[in-house]
């Protein structure tokens, strides 16, 4: 039998207005008793919103959630994010005491995962650097002598990090017919036969891929992951793609092989955030820069709204959550 649970959203309102359309919030009033909507947790108007507050829908730019928070909300019984990573914005004590946890992680990592798998396949086809070429030469030219081994059929494309992003990649992937080996020191081979691909040792990715994606979360332990002794393994004319986060490759040694025209970077994310205006990787036939657009965007907020929104209704039939997050995994999740 289900319940209507008490629930209030905590984000910028600007967020808000982006990621839940007016549909989508008619829908969650439908499932639960809206409370509010919050900007900040230490007012007095908050704060009494939040004393009956059985489930707290948050987003990017949402206030932290921490211990005091918890004091406040006596109720809360648990937390849907709907963003990426919720790990900016919550604090171990959360989870610690028994609040569940669910993010729409698995719902952002879609068109990231359609972005790379787009980008792997034009990267095989060298569309960018031909593009750049015809549009300067406008004449016919030889394209097979000026780009050998381009193509995708039997090409071996390498995954860093078997993530929720990575696995969609290595499932998308099933469609073409390319050799896929993984990277990932938390996947068992038994894990990677499930996913009808090899494992193999870092090196060896580096050394014979002819497409490198990253998909490996933002960790100390995985900073630099692709440092200059792997670039430099990285063979002549391959491509590396980077829609995870800048600090896991080595920017400054990747840059000189793609200005001397050894390597071809397609790169969504960078270290800093923006590059400054003179960066070489702007101006190199090799490169391809975008200000981090594979994540959810326009009609894609919808899906991340809707996870929630299905996380909600779980919670109002007493379900257990689909994306719940496992405290003993948040310190290795992205």
């Amino acid at each position: 039998m289900s319940r209507r649970p008490v629930i209030a959203f905590a984000m910028p309102e600007s967020v808000r207005q982006r990621v839940f359309s007016a549909r989508t919030m008619t829908e969650y009033a439908g499932v639960g008793e809206v409370a509010g909507h919050l900007t900040e947790f230490d007012s007095a108007s908050a704060r009494r919103i939040l004393g009956d507050v059985e489930v707290l829908i948050t987003g990017w730019g949402a206030p932290r959630l921490d211990a005091a928070l918890l004091d406040a909300a006596p109720r809360l019984e648990a937390v849907l994010h709907a963003a990426g990573t919720v790990k900016p914005y919550l604090d171990r004590a959360v989870l610690d005491r028994g609040v569940r946890v669910s993010s729409a992680a698995a719902a952002n990592a879609v068109p990231v995962a359609e972005y790379a798998v787009a980008m792997i396949v034009l990267a095989g086809k060298r569309v960018l650097p031909i593009a750049r070429r015809y549009r300067d030469l406008q004449e016919d030219f030889d394209i097979e002598a000026a780009f050998p081994g381009m193509g995708n059929y039997g090409q071996r494309i390498g995954i860093i990090g078997a993530s929720k992003i990575g696995r969609i990649v290595i499932d998308m992937l099933k469609a073409y017919t390319f050799e896929v080996v993984v990277y990932d020191p938390y996947l068992s081979d038994a894990e990677a036969a499930a996913l009808g691909v090899a494992s193999v040792p870092l090196d060896e990715l580096l050394r014979t891929s002819e497409v490198v994606s990253v998909h490996a979360p933002s960790l100390p332990s995985t900073r630099d992951l692709v440092d200059a002794r792997g670039i430099g393994m990285m063979r002549r004319g391959a491509t590396l793609i980077n829609t995870a986060r800048g600090e896991l490759v080595d920017q400054e040694a990747l840059t000189r092989r793609v200005v001397d025209g050894e390597l071809f970077a397609i790169l969504d994310v960078t270290v800093p955030w923006i590059l400054e205006p003179d960066h070489p990787l702007y101006a190199s036939e090799h490169a391809l820069l975008t200000p981090h657009i594979a994540g959810s965007l326009g009609a894609e907020l919808g899906r991340l709204s809707g996870s929630m929104l299905d996380e909600l209704r779980r919670i109002a039939r007493g379900e257990p959550l689909r994306h719940e997050i496992a405290p003993d995994l948040l310190a290795i999740t992205a």
